[in-house]
């Protein structure tokens, strides 16, 4: 199957004709725009190596996650950085494309804190090898975690050797009616404590907050806390995860990374607020340069994670000295613009 891919890839540099790397299609709404004849690496499947004790998985690009995740259940481990699924089936190297991470990021890293290496094709058909299996291994790491977050502008992911983690002994979720400004102060609080969190959600007057790790933690960081113990949390935090629910369908959707402390934003919109502050969800039709300046105000920046793209682009103008290294690394991997073209910047 590889052989295929990467005949196809060369015919396509040759021909100059633009592709668009596909796995479970699961997030083809995000981003911009792209064009180009789909490469789908579904077929690119399984698990390449699993070594439990040493807390290390390889696997091919289009693997499910969720057969990833059964695999790693069995053997009581996860991934830490909870990749969204977005009710699809997500695989691997889509997830790794994206780059982006669930509710327990902040508390145990993002996707791309987890990538020890990585096998891909550049864009002129090259297979290309960075990293490793072992967690010591930092040969090539940070062209490893180049990919991450790229969209498949770069090259095609063909596999991934990722650290994962033990689950925790305990889990307990919270839940306080706090408005918006108090759920903020709070979040940061309690941050700055030694509590076991490792998820944090502010809604429609209510704060949610998971703490995981020893049961002896959970339950000492429970009841100086209080709050409401929440039913059947799992569910609550993997629909968050997945965006599945209502809040979600709204559009547009934007994502506005800002400072954690940043106190609200008052842009009078729907909103909901993750990672301890740090991500604020807005359903707004403001225009895009409104909610940008908001979020270069907080010391952040906004995407528009869905709906219609503003003029600007999905993702927030980089500056000029910035774009100069993007299409650097644009040119050394994927010379004539084949892979996803236009899905991060107009220009690649």
């Amino acid at each position: 199957m590889l052989d295929t891919l990467i005949e196809r890839i060369r015919a396509a540099h040759e021909s100059n004709t633009p592709l668009i790397i596909q796995g479970g299609g699961s997030k083809t709404f995000y981003g911009n725009a792209d064009e180009g004849e789909v490469l789908s690496t579904r077929a690119l499947a399984g698990i390449v190596d699993y070594q439990p004790k040493e807390l290390v998985l390889t696997a091919r690009a289009g693997t499910p996650l969720a057969e990833i995740e059964g695999l790693l259940a069995e053997q009581n481990q996860m991934l830490a950085f909870e990749p969204p699924h977005f009710g699809g089936p997500a695989t691997l190297g889509g997830c790794i494309a994206a780059g982006l991470s669930g509710p327990r990021r902040p508390y145990a890293g993002a996707a791309r804190d987890f990538v020890l290496g990585v096998r891909m094709v550049d864009g002129t058909g090259q297979p290309l090898r960075f990293g490793g299996q072992v967690i010591k291994n930092v040969a090539g790491y940070d062209v490893s975690r180049l990919m991450v977050g790229a969209l498949g502008t770069l090259g095609l992911i063909t596999e991934v050797s990722l650290k994962v983690l033990p689950k925790p002994a305990a889990e307990s979720t919270l839940q306080f009616e706090l408005d918006e400004a108090t759920a903020i102060l709070k979040m940061n609080q309690w941050a700055g404590q030694p509590l076991p969190l490792s998820a944090t959600s502010w809604h429609a007057g209510l704060l949610t907050l998971r703490l995981s790790g020893a049961a002896s933690a959970v339950q000492v960081a429970q009841a100086k806390l209080g709050g409401e113990a929440l039913k059947d949390a799992a569910a609550f935090w993997q629909r968050l995860r997945d965006q599945a629910t209502p809040f979600f369908d709204k559009r547009p959707i934007w994502r506005l990374a800002v400072k954690p402390t940043t106190p609200p934003l008052n842009l009078g919109d729907a909103q909901w607020i993750e990672w301890g502050g740090a991500v604020r969800w807005l359903a707004s039709n403001r225009p895009a340069a409104n909610l940008r300046e908001a979020a270069k105000s907080a010391g952040g920046h906004a995407t528009l994670f869905r709906g219609a793209a503003p003029a600007d682009g999905v993702f927030a103008p980089l500056a000029p000295a910035l774009l100069g290294v993007h299409r650097n690394l644009k040119q050394r991997f994927d010379p004539r613009g084949i892979f996803n073209r236009g899905r991060l910047y107009s220009d690649f």
